[in-house]
């Protein structure tokens, strides 16, 4: 077994106990244990760099996660698979509709964001473009959703325009917050990269199904104020994040050989993206 040789070559000559971790859709994840002492490791899915995914910069992603306590310790990086090793968190889920934890989340994306760089860039409106492309090539039917989507995409950059690039997570799941009593911990770092700071932000409010009460707390907890013009960022970058999704949902439908059904992730993202088209008015028209 594939994983079983990865965690001899860590740890070598002693016995390692492994059990898959579920939830992941991109890649194989199994808690191995040795000595006692509980790891992760991290088995990339196939043709994954075809998301816009680095694993060098994950590794230091990672690594600068852990540095600010926010991320697990990091054990290894496997080469050249670039497969990671991190250690287990014991924990559990994060239930973000409560004042108190949209504060600490608000808190700990400013932690992130005042962080280390890191090596990746991600953007956006970048990324949906070079889904479609690589779905093309792949043969993958593209939704005929995306035009209109595009084109109000192209408003969205042109309304925001230049932003200071700063190190980002971009894939704010609950599943990848972890509370472990002490703190919270954010795992999964594979699409950070330098971009803007209202991508994370709305990634997580549209992740996590936050209404506008919610969105103002976890903006007050971030900027230490509440203000309607960040609200409005906010609106145009939740349709940002939702798009990316659909896209994604695509984009795998051509790469992938989990067992999951893409084209309805991706349907039902196209679905959530009419409304977020919604939510914006007459903006781009």
């Amino acid at each position: 077994m594939q994983a079983e040789a990865l965690a001899a070559r860590v740890w070598p000559g002693r016995v390692c106990e492994l059990e898959p971790i579920g939830g992941g859709i991109t890649n194989h994840n199994f808690k191995v244990v040795v000595d006692g002492e509980a790891y992760v490791l991290r088995i990339g899915g196939k043709d994954t760099e075809l998301l816009g995914i680095d694993r060098r910069a994950e590794y230091q992603a990672s690594l600068a996660a852990a540095s600010l306590g926010v991320g697990p310790e990091v054990i290894g990086f496997l080469e050249p698979e670039g497969y990671l090793v991190t250690r287990f968190i014991e924990g559990g889920p994060v239930d973000v509709h409560v004042p108190e934890t949209l504060a600490r989340v608000g808190e700990t994306l400013r932690l992130i964001h005042d962080g280390p760089p890191v090596r990746a860039r991600f953007d956006a409106f970048r990324v949906v473009e070079t889904y479609r492309a690589t779905a093309d090539a792949r043969g993958v039917s593209i939704p005929s959703a995306y035009a209109r989507a595009s084109e109000l995409a192209a408003a969205i950059e042109r309304a925001r325009g230049r932003q200071p690039l700063r190190p980002c997570h971009n894939d704010l799941l609950n599943a990848n917050f972890i509370a472990d009593g002490e703190r919270l911990r954010i795992v999964d770092w594979e699409y950070a990269g330098m971009g803007d700071i209202f991508f994370d932000l709305a990634n997580f409010a549209v992740n996590n199904d936050l209404d506008e009460a919610e969105q103002r707390e976890l903006l007050g907890a971030y900027f230490g104020e509440t203000r309607d013009s960040d609200l409005a960022v906010m609106r145009l970058m939740r349709f940002m994040s939702e798009f990316r999704e659909a896209m994604w949902g695509v984009v795998q439908q051509g790469i992938s050989e989990l067992d999951f059904d893409f084209a309805a992730y991706a349907d039902e993202h196209f679905e959530r993206l009419e409304q977020r088209s919604r939510d914006l008015g007459d903006f781009g028209a």
